[in-house]
């Protein structure tokens, strides 16, 4: 069993890409198929063994805690009209995990927000981050894959994707030397290279397992230009300090629900093996 029980999910940012849509509610309740995509997010952390879970919100988030809380006159009337299968459901979200919300009272970048749960932190304790724009279906969960490899090198880990060469200046972007298959040995975090000067293919992706060696350089850490406080320099930091990083490669399908077209692939994607309408849905795509 591995020793990383809680995470970070940091939901303060405003969904500018997403409006007039994201005016009144968070992108991140926004449904694929028939889940927001913060539950996707959250199940595949439980999946992977979290059991307490931390929401860096900030004002407009509201929903994002009450989407995860009980809802008593919900679920007294789902249980008035005998409508079982759907109160299973929505009884059993706020079951998923132990959670906390803490507000990020400034949008001074993603290091911040995770330093706004470190009050919920231990001293000594692992942390697994998980931003919330990125479904990941896989078999195993995306951050179980990334948990094993901590379990093994006890050392940050960070999630990967290889992307055309041509898109590298859209992420973070590693160096470093292949250890497996699917793990690499850091070197190099650079963020938003051109190709030219890019030392790979291999794109962060928005699931981390940090230490308390993180935390710490972030504590310290001065704001860059943008006044913001950014992971990827606390890893450039790291690193500097000859410190172990790694990166897995993880096995399956992402979809990039911070952006439109990404959001449409998941509806498309998830929508064909949905258990319910999956079936239908595909005979339907067929016809357009």
């Amino acid at each position: 069993m591995s020793q990383i029980r809680k995470a970070i999910i940091p939901v303060g940012g405003m969904g500018t890409r997403f409006l007039p849509a994201s005016k009144a509610q968070p992108k991140e309740m926004l449904p694929v198929v028939d889940k927001p995509v913060i539950q996707y997010i959250v199940e595949e952390a439980v999946k992977s063994g979290i059991e307490e879970i931390v929401f860096v919100t900030a004002i407009g988030k509201r929903a994002i805690e009450d989407h995860f809380d009980r809802n008593f006159e919900l679920e007294y009337r789902l249980e008035q009209k005998k409508k079982v299968k759907e109160l299973k459901e929505v009884s059993a979200i706020g079951r998923l995990a132990k959670f906390a919300f803490v507000r990020q009272h400034k949008p001074m970048g993603d290091g911040h927000a995770v330093l706004s749960a470190l009050p919920f932190v231990d001293a000594h304790e692992p942390v697994a981050i998980l931003f919330g724009d990125d479904i990941i279906d896989a078999k195993i969960p995306a951050l179980k894959q990334l948990m094993q490899v901590y379990d093994k090198y006890q050392d940050p880990v960070i999630a990967l994707q290889a992307v055309p060469k041509n898109e590298v200046s859209k992420y973070g972007v590693i160096g470093g030397h292949q250890v497996t298959d699917k793990i690499w040995e850091i070197n190099q975090f650079i963020e938003k290279p051109s190709p030219a000067k890019a030392p790979s293919n291999l794109a962060v992706v928005g699931r981390y397992i940090i230490t308390p060696e993180i935390f710490n350089i972030l504590q310290k850490q001065k704001p860059g230009p943008d006044g913001e406080i950014r992971l990827a320099d606390a890893f450039a930091a790291y690193l500097k300090q000859k410190r172990a990083l790694y990166g897995r490669i993880f096995d399956g399908t992402r979809y990039d629900c911070g952006n439109k077209l990404g959001f449409l692939r998941a509806q498309i994607e998830l929508g064909k093996k949905h258990p319910e309408i999956g079936k239908e849905f595909k005979k339907y795509l067929k016809t357009i």
